[in-house]
């Protein structure tokens, strides 16, 4: 220990403060390739400051020598590669020359060495690297690193990077130690490592061991499957509880079946796609934050769509539902015809903001992409949103009260005309924020919204129409059961037995999983 207390504390130290001579210079570069691997094993066992840059020249081909000396040859000056005073370069200076093997064993090494990289990603990247492809002449830099190392998460990779060269220890309690920390290590290159191992091994008692940390293992990754089965299908239920809250106001109050509802939300998309384009070209330092600014315009251009739908031709075609179905769809294909007119047919690039990239990493085996769990926190924000203004506005009162009774709503001086037009706008408005968020996890093209017309009234009639908490329950239940069921039988087939369970439901109940009430429905 006090030796590596030592060695840690010159690492420490300026990289001239290192002894540094050609003597140890000359086996790195001549000779042949096994002499000089051995050499450079060697010196990684007490690795020099300097050594970083020197293997980064010699990979590089800036290299030359003479028995004499090493010299850089870098674009501006030659330097003294000892030294690193100028100098001319000797008419008899060599080229080095590195075969594949030699140039994977320097590739090897640097890898390494960056674990001492000030960078903690650069760390993290060489530990992993040295993960996949675990090399004993490594052991004692990596127990360097190991002791200088602050961060906890990568403490915890450098002993699992360690326990990946140890299995293959001779003495059979370093490798039950080994085995028992690759177990606690959930993830599927601990399970390859260990049935290697275990092809090999002979002791009872490390069979044992490397048996137990397989089965531990085995267990959290199921787990870790279970638990990706539910985001993904909370994930899917909370797309479809976007797209389907604005449906469920306008089919719920006005009995209206829209089939331009996905052109809306494809109005949303594009509204983003022109907001990170201004940003883009008038606001570069900015672009990271498009995406709060594109939300309001989403909302204000897919609300004031619909609004004007209404107003023109929607409200002459109440109580009519083929007339209206006919005319929705007329206007689904007249808006697809005008987004491919202004912004082209081929789908446009809209981007994820940098704090929207990535991934989160849970319990070990669980990759939960950003954009999706932002997505799944932004549905639960609008539909409390909008569970607040159905319940404690004024608008709220009047929505509920004319979906009740409208002709009682007429009767007590609610302008139930007036309530059509701004509730058929939120419902837009709704929609659109479901296209600004679907623009961050797929393609935006003319026929974005004819992927989704169908899945959002399946919610809206399994959930009952103009209930929202049913709409919340079918959207969340129906991602679910589609995800679930996709595990078994593929994306089409899980969709086909999705409808198949949707109609049985509604044979057997046809209002839905909550019924309306109100005086004006029979019992």
């Amino acid at each position: 220990m006090k030796r590596l207390l030592t060695l840690l504390s010159l690492l420490c130290l300026s990289h001239f403060a290192w002894a540094w001579n050609a003597d140890q210079l000359l086996p790195l570069v001549k000779g042949d390739v096994d002499d000089r691997v051995h050499a450079l094993q060697a010196n990684m066992v007490e690795p020099n400051p300097r050594l970083r840059a020197f293997l980064q020249a010699l990979l590089d081909d800036e290299i030359r020598y003479t028995d004499q000396g090493v010299w850089r040859v870098g674009p501006d000056q030659t330097v003294n590669a000892v030294t690193g005073a100028p100098e001319a370069l000797p008419d008899a200076a060599l080229e080095v020359v590195n075969n594949n093997r030699m140039r994977s064993e320097i590739e090897s090494a640097l890898a390494a060495l960056n674990l001492f990289n000030p960078d903690a990603n650069e760390r993290l990247k060489s530990v992993q690297a040295l993960i996949q492809e675990p090399d004993p002449s490594r052991t004692q830099v990596l127990m360097l690193a190991r002791q200088k190392e602050t961060v906890p998460d990568l403490q915890r990779w450098m002993d699992i990077a360690l326990a990946s060269i140890q299995l293959n220890d001779e003495r059979p309690s370093t490798r039950i130690q080994a085995a028992r920390t690759l177990g606690e290590w959930s993830q599927a290159t601990s399970v390859t490592m260990l049935k290697q191992r275990l092809n090999l091994e002979t002791d009872p008692a490390v069979k044992a061991e490397i048996d137990r940390a397989m089965s531990l293992i085995s267990a959290q990754l199921q787990w870790g499957e279970r638990l990706g089965v539910l985001f993904t299908g909370l994930s899917q239920g909370s797309i479809l509880l976007l797209i389907a809250m604005g449906l469920a106001i306008t089919y719920g109050l006005m009995g209206i079946i829209n089939m331009a509802h996905g052109e809306l939300m494809l109005i949303g998309a594009y509204a983003t796609y022109v907001t990170q384009s201004i940003f883009a070209a008038w606001f570069p330092e900015a672009i990271n934050w498009y995406l709060p600014a594109a939300l309001p315009l989403a909302f204000l251009a897919a609300a004031v769509t619909g609004s004007v739908l209404e107003y023109a031709v929607l409200r002459h075609l109440y109580g009519r539902p083929l007339e209206t179905l006919l005319a929705t769809w007329g206007i689904s294909l007249i808006l697809i015809q005008a987004m491919r007119s202004i912004f082209g047919a081929q789908n446009v690039a809209i981007s994820n903001p940098s704090w929207m990239s990535g991934s989160v990493t849970l319990m070990g085996t669980l990759t939960v992409p950003w954009n999706r769990l932002i997505i799944l926190g932004f549905a639960l924000l609008v539909l409390l949103g909008l569970s607040a203004l159905i319940a404690k506005t004024r608008l709220g009162l009047f929505v509920r009260g004319v979906t009740q009774n409208r002709p009682i709503a007429a009767c007590m001086g609610v302008n139930t005309r007036r309530i059509d037009n701004m509730a058929f706008a939120l419902g837009s408005g709704i929609a659109g924020l479901a296209g600004c968020a679907l623009s961050q996890i797929g393609n935006v093209g003319p026929e974005m919204g004819q992927g989704y017309i169908v899945d959002s009234f399946m919610v809206v009639v399994l959930g009952g129409v103009g209930q929202l908490a049913g709409t919340v329950y079918a959207a969340l239940g129906l991602g679910l059961a589609s995800k679930w069921i996709e595990g078994y039988s593929g994306a089409v087939l899980a969709k086909v037995c999705v409808l198949l369970i949707v109609i049985a439901f509604i044979q057997k109940r046809p209002q839905g999983l909550f019924a309306l009430k109100g005086r004006s429905l029979e019992n």
